[in-house]
């Protein structure tokens, strides 16, 4: 399966916003059941090291980023310095008991990996946080200087994003390959529907997963799944055929515009400017008065949606959307 979210220029990656949301949402659920089970929720030192290929990249990578930072070795058979790197990694992987998973990229046989991540040379080492990734180095770098971008890393994994990592149980048993056997996922009733909304939206149908997504919603109207697709699929209805410049320069123009400020906060968002999308429509609020600034508001709760609840910024504009109207 092809990663989500690759992209390092701070573009914001839609798919992967929704895939972390869902992954999130499967994580709760998975230790909300080892605990009505009566487990509770640990892993087998195995499973802190494990080899991941493009088929596993979404369950062993992403999903489990929800609940832990997930450090990413390119490596190849033929490369000496991974040779050299890679047992440091696995090595502090255990030492570091649970605040971080190694996961393991062979790049000779995950040739579509590498390309997706921008890999030039390996060693190379990526993050996966919250669905988010972003490049740690690249080389065999001192152990040092390793250990203290993981301490960095680990940090902003907790301090964002609410991640302390896992309990390491040592007399826990892995399964065949070192993980626990997953639970079998329940399908849901509107998964088919769900399902034909993102494939939609992946082959360019934004009308089509827009009414699918709406569907959903029309029976089950705080379907979180389909209330985030929705606000996703919607946003790149607006922003598609837009003008760029057209949009900046109107907006500059027009700093009481709540038309042309509720669009370029639109094209914001979509560039990857989250918090300038949201100061300038709190701004907006700020400035206008009636409908427009009801307007106004209703478009920055829209975009609260896509980016998400638990994202810091968001919490953050809440406030000062308050601030705004109060």
């Amino acid at each position: 399966m092809q990663p989500r979210n690759m992209s390092m220029s701070g573009v914001v990656d839609l798919g992967a916003v929704k895939a972390a949301q869902e992954a999130k949402a499967k994580a709760e659920q998975a230790r909300a059941e080892a605990v009505r089970h009566g487990g509770g929720g640990a892993v087998s030192p195995s499973s802190l090291v494990i080899d991941v290929d493009e088929a596993g990249f979404e369950r062993d990578i992403l999903q489990r980023s929800t609940e832990v930072p997930v450090v990413i070795d390119f490596w190849a058979e033929w490369c000496e310095p991974c040779k050299q790197l890679s047992p440091v990694l696995e090595r502090l992987a255990a030492e570091y008991n649970g605040r971080f998973v190694l996961a393991k990229i062979d790049v000779d046989a995950n040739q579509m990996l590498m390309q997706q991540f921008g890999i030039q040379g390996i060693p190379a080492v990526f993050a996966v946080v919250a669905g988010q990734a972003l490049p740690l180095f690249q080389g065999a770098a001192p152990e040092a200087q390793i250990r203290g971008t993981l301490d960095q890393l680990i940090q902003v994994a907790e301090e964002r994003f609410g991640l302390t990592g896992l309990t390491v149980d040592p007399d826990a048993e892995g399964g065949a390959d070192g993980e626990a056997a997953p639970a079998e996922e329940p399908v849901g009733p509107y998964d088919a529907l769900l399902d034909a909304a993102q494939q939609a939206l992946d082959a360019g149908d934004l009308g089509g997963a827009v009414q699918a997504y709406r569907n959903v919603l029309a029976d089950d109207p705080g379907n979180p799944e389909a209330r985030l697709g929705l606000a996703q699929a919607e946003l790149m209805q607006r922003v598609q055929g837009m003008d760029p410049q057209q949009v900046r320069k109107d907006a500059a123009e027009k700093p009481a515009d709540a038309a042309a400020q509720i669009a370029a906060a639109d094209l914001d968002l979509m560039g990857g400017h989250i918090e300038d999308a949201f100061s300038r429509l709190v701004d907006t609020v700020r400035r206008t008065a009636g409908d427009d600034r009801d307007t106004v508001r209703l478009r920055l709760i829209e975009l609260f949606e896509v980016v998400g609840a638990d994202d810091p910024r968001v919490a953050a504009a809440r406030k000062s959307l308050a601030r705004a109207l109060f």
